[in-house]
């Protein structure tokens, strides 16, 4: 148990309480072990040094590390000590962010159907060497792709409404689906997860 428990997020706030990162409960220990970070209680947002977190009761429907001596509760929120900054953050390729660029428009035709009725569309086919990337990959709706197909625009006479580029959003912290924890609530939203694209 303690290994898949030492694997699984934390969340990480600096100074200032602002949620900057994500890392493993083993990484989340030791940054509280060494007076980096303290644990944080996200029901009353109590924090702890580590001695003081390893004193707190261990329930027996809650997630722990066993040490030789000690139980010792799973952190899943930590504040840092010291540092009080934001990292810079590029925007992560990705559906959501394809379909927040394209304000869930065609790119085609400009329509704007529904999500369901979206898909990304190569312009570059893949089949044609095209990647996935901000400049190769837009929206459209699926007459438009399908018309299309995995020809390119030349050949079946399509034009771009607007030329595709990345956006200059600037994110604080994507987390990726199924990582975030209820206990998290108080410090992110929703809107903060993200699921990477693959190229």
């Amino acid at each position: 148990m303690t290994t898949s428990v030492l694997s699984q997020p934390a969340l990480v706030l600096n100074r200032s309480w602002v949620a900057i990162a994500t890392t493993s409960v083993r990484h989340a220990l030791g940054l509280v072990f060494n007076g980096a970070a303290k644990a944080v209680r996200p029901e009353t947002y109590e924090m702890y040094s580590f001695e003081s977190w390893a004193d707190l009761a261990v329930h027996t429907d809650e997630p722990y590390v066993h040490t030789v001596s000690l139980r010792i509760k799973v952190p899943e929120v930590v504040v840092l000590t010291r540092y009080n900054g934001v990292p810079k953050r590029a925007v992560n390729f990705s559906r959501r962010n394809l379909y927040r660029r394209d304000r869930y428009t065609c790119q085609y035709c400009g329509a704007r159907p529904g999500q369901q009725e979206l898909s990304i569309d190569h312009i570059v086919p893949r089949s044609r060497g095209g990647t996935s990337t901000w400049q190769n990959c837009v929206l459209a709706c699926m007459p438009c792709n399908r018309r299309k197909g995995s020809r390119l625009l030349t050949e079946v006479g399509l034009r771009l409404l607007s030329s595709p580029a990345k956006p200059n959003w600037k994110p604080t912290l994507e987390i990726p689906i199924g990582r975030v924890r209820q206990s998290w609530e108080r410090f992110v939203s929703d809107r903060y997860w993200d699921v990477t694209l693959e190229p």
